[in-house]
């Protein structure tokens, strides 16, 4: 889905002043505690409930299933700080629920489904999750084989699911699988999986070369039995609704992209203004200055087509290639101003002593989740030559 269509402006200073309090709720709520988190492997689950009572969690829910009807940037602003401030797995975690999950409720649910979930989920209560990725069915969705077998007023949910955000503390987990598995992408229907159900299970959380605190779970369904009211929207429309809300997806991660990328640059000035090396300053020396200058650069054209992108959705007009292009453009650069910004720590930069380490790590996933880069090229390649 493009976006909801809004002719209104956003007030740039309301925006502002959000901007700040969600970093004055980050640097007391997470920052304190982050790098513990990230030894542990997984952030507590109360986390969930300080950030929905600090107002950060679906901003832009309407206001009659429990949001504050902000527009679509304010829930930017939450992802972009905290990409911004090195708390990459939160930021993953936080948009997957936030501007994935509400989303799909908010355009798709009925009105008994948005009642009950959203208030939980802007509250903390409830945290989403969304399972489309399993053991053999990465970036073909059409060849997942999860089965929801009608069963009277129920189905029958059958399957495993693999890399999922959220997985270990999600209440709620849209399941995408096969209702009729001769219909191809016509037979994935959508479902509201309520955790607490006999029949579900989840693995451990996944070991990652990065975003470590992220919580990233194996999920399995074994014949759990489910009410046919769970189901999201139409039976056989899955895939239609899993493409059509893409965009927004990709354009977040584009967007955590670019912010992660100003972190990650604005460490690395303060380091060169204060590191000396042959008797100067980092700052003075050649190489320093021009690979500065090539990532400033790099970020500064990223942001700006990125809040193109923005304004496109806010207006309803933003399509799957652009939202493609903004993802795969965003998300590139965010590791090579990564990669850029850790090799002018030079040893230090290897060291997990210095955050930029961590922006490093953090960044490799990017280009991987809500569609690869080459997932992305193939998108944006068919709307320019149309089909190979």
């Amino acid at each position: 889905m493009a976006g909801e269509s809004n002719d209104q402006p956003v007030d740039q200073e309301e925006l502002a002043l959000f901007r700040d309090s969600v970093i004055k709720a980050l640097e007391t709520e997470v920052k304190p505690h982050y790098e513990a988190w990230e030894k542990s492997g997984l952030v507590p689950r109360e986390l969930w409930n300080t950030l929905g009572n600090a107002g950060m969690l679906c901003v832009d829910v309407p206001e009659e299933w429990g949001g504050c009807s902000a527009p679509f940037q304010y829930s930017v602003v939450v992802g972009e700080e905290l990409a911004r401030m090195g708390f990459g797995a939160l930021s993953t975690n936080v948009m997957v629920h936030s501007d994935i999950v509400a989303p799909y409720l908010s355009h798709m649910g009925s009105e008994e489904q948005r009642q009950y979930w959203l208030p939980k989920m802007v509250s903390g209560e409830a945290v989403g999750a969304i399972a489309m990725t399993e053991p053999g069915a990465g970036s073909d969705l059409q060849a997942i084989r999860t089965s929801a077998v009608k069963d009277g007023d129920d189905y029958i949910l059958n399957g495993s699911k693999t890399f999922i955000t959220n997985g270990q503390h999600a209440d709620m987990v849209i399941v995408a699988a096969k209702t009729d598995p001769s219909a191809g992408a016509r037979g994935i229907s959508l479902f509201l999986v309520d955790t607490s159900l006999p029949g579900y299970s989840k693995g451990r959380n996944l070991d990652k070369i990065g975003q470590h605190s992220g919580d990233t779970s194996e999920l399995f369904f074994s014949d759990m039995r489910i009410p046919a009211s769970a189901r999201l929207g139409a039976e056989g429309q899955g895939f239609m609704y899993l493409m059509n809300e893409l965009p927004r997806e990709r354009l977040v991660i584009g967007a955590l992209g670019v912010a992660a990328a100003r972190g990650a640059l604005d460490l690395t000035i303060a380091y060169a203004q204060e590191r000396e090396l042959f008797g100067q300053k980092l700052a003075q020396l050649q190489n320093t200055r021009f690979e500065i200058a090539r990532m400033e650069t790099d970020y500064r054209v990223n942001r700006a087509f990125v809040n193109e992108c923005i304004d496109s959705y806010e207006r309803g007009e933003l399509d799957a290639a652009t939202a493609s292009m903004a993802k795969y453009s965003a998300t590139e650069m965010q590791c090579r101003v990564a990669d850029g910004c850790l090799q002018l720590f030079g040893g230090y930069g290897y060291t997990t002593e210095y955050p930029i380490s961590r922006a490093f790590m953090d960044a490799r996933v990017q280009r991987i989740y809500g569609g690869t880069s080459e997932v992305m090229k193939e998108i944006i390649a068919r709307s320019v030559l149309g089909r190979g």
